[in-house]
């Protein structure tokens, strides 16, 4: 793969801090090692005004859903804000479009929510927060539940156990692009896991 991709992260008010920071460092980091090559990240938010996380940091992101470069990877992080996002028409209908253009849509803990809203998680492996199990098995009846493994591959939508399994997710992602020998140094890099 020689193009580099646009990996698009999702903020939202009172989202889980390592849900999104976990991928942005794993994407970021790849990208850095490798002479910028692999990928472009940027956060976005429905106004573009800064968010809060469910532990009090802002954090200001760089676009909003009128004005961001093209999606490759959707990145769709989890905290307790999913339970409002998912019953916002203007973001569901903004994700259902990135989900239709991007080559691949991600979900970190609770974004499962967001997906399986769109029927997007239907007759599909998942997995995502342990706590969030029963809320899925309402949303996305027919959504196949994994427990106890720390991310699913459907092709094009990838999800994730909680937290801190989405940076094991956006590990296998870059592994599966680029190869183990890329995503070990990213890992190592990181001081993650037993990559070393």
């Amino acid at each position: 793969m020689n193009k580099k991709l646009n990996v698009g992260i999702f903020l939202f008010n009172e989202i889980e801090l390592l849900d999104f920071a976990g991928p942005f460092e794993v994407f970021t980091v790849t990208a850095e090692l490798n002479d910028f090559k692999f990928f472009n990240v940027f956060t976005i938010t429905e106004s573009g005004r800064k968010i809060r996380t469910v532990n009090g940091l802002r954090v200001v992101p760089d676009f909003n859903f009128k004005n961001h470069p093209p999606i490759d990877l959707l990145i769709v992080p989890g905290g307790a804000g999913t339970k409002s996002e998912m019953n916002k028409a203007s973001v569901l209908k903004w994700l259902k479009e990135q989900y239709g253009t991007s080559q691949k849509t991600m979900s970190v803990c609770s974004g499962t929510r967001l997906l399986g809203k769109l029927g997007l998680l239907d007759n599909m492996e998942i997995i995502t927060h342990h706590e969030v199990i029963a809320d899925m098995k309402e949303i996305a009846p027919t959504a196949i539940i994994k427990e106890n493994v720390r991310f699913t591959d459907n092709g094009k939508i990838l999800t994730s156990a909680g937290i801190s399994a989405g940076i094991d997710l956006s590990l296998y992602v870059v592994e599966k692009l680029y190869g183990k020998k890329i995503a070990n140094k990213t890992a190592i890099y990181m001081e993650y896991d037993n990559r070393r």
